[in-house]
């Protein structure tokens, strides 16, 4: 493969230092938490440590983390499965409680049985057997990929037990590599272990490239992904505008 196919980053997106990668903080509201979560003890004691801005407290990517150190216990388990779905949900009420879908869907012993699992593969076998596991026999329902793949990246980014890390995979990241020059046709959801696999080559490559971690690709891939997602609805409403005009100039059949 070329080096213009391994170009999965545009020239005008900046690829973030760590430190504020790690700093990218989300606002919660811990009352719209609690009363959907299996019971109070699920909710990470270190969300309650959270510095507050503009009256919200705000999770980042270093806090949830240090949650994710204890994922090796049935509890840590648990709070790293909350810590990443509040750090990827914001404040919205409807938000939050498509999230909690999750609580009503499945039985607490099913859910703690399937993070080990998928948690396992990963510590056994790596990131791709992971996603592999969530996304088929250790799903949990209504944990998309999305999110599966926060909890994957949280448990073993910082570890370096395998040949790559762990990433988020997300609408945005798939966007940005939509129209990166990989030399694929990506899909914008509904990823199939494969895609998962590439991503991760791509994103690696890119990183030893860049003597940067692959996470710090990843956000610059969600960044990018996000701006286009903001410019297609206005690209929309721009041809949508311009048809009119064109129709508009156009004299009816018959006209003199």
């Amino acid at each position: 493969m070329t080096a213009a196919r391994m170009n999965v980053i545009s020239t005008v997106t900046a690829v973030p230092d760590r430190g504020e990668v790690l700093g990218q903080a989300i606002p919660f509201d811990r009352a719209r938490w609690l009363p959907l979560l299996p019971s109070a003890d699920w909710w990470p004691p270190e969300l309650d440590d959270c510095p507050t801005v503009a009256g919200r407290p705000r999770v980042d990517r270093k806090t949830v983390f240090e949650v994710a150190r204890r994922w090796d216990t049935v509890e840590g388990r648990r709070h790293l499965l909350i810590a990443a779905l509040v750090w990827g949900t914001g404040t919205k009420a409807r938000s939050v409680a498509r999230r909690a879908d999750i609580f009503t869907a499945a039985s607490a012993r099913d859910i703690d049985a399937r993070l080990e699992a998928g948690l396992g593969a990963l510590r056994e076998e790596g990131p791709v057997a992971a996603y592999y596991a969530f996304n088929n026999d250790q799903h949990i329902k209504f944990l998309g990929q999305a999110f599966f793949t926060k909890v994957i990246y949280f448990t073993g980014h910082e570890q370096c037990a395998w040949a790559w890390r762990p990433l988020i995979l997300d609408r945005f990241v798939a966007l940005a590599l939509r129209a990166a020059d990989t030399g694929d046709r990506w899909p914008t959801s509904g990823w199939k272990t494969p895609w998962y696999r590439r991503y991760l080559f791509l994103a690696h490559e890119h990183a030893q490239r860049a003597g940067v971690l692959p996470d710090q690709v990843e956000a610059a891939l969600f960044v990018r992904g996000k701006r286009r997602d903001e410019i297609r609805p206005k690209m929309r409403s721009s041809l949508a505008t311009g048809r009119a005009v064109a129709d508009a100039a156009v004299p009816p059949p018959g006209a003199p």
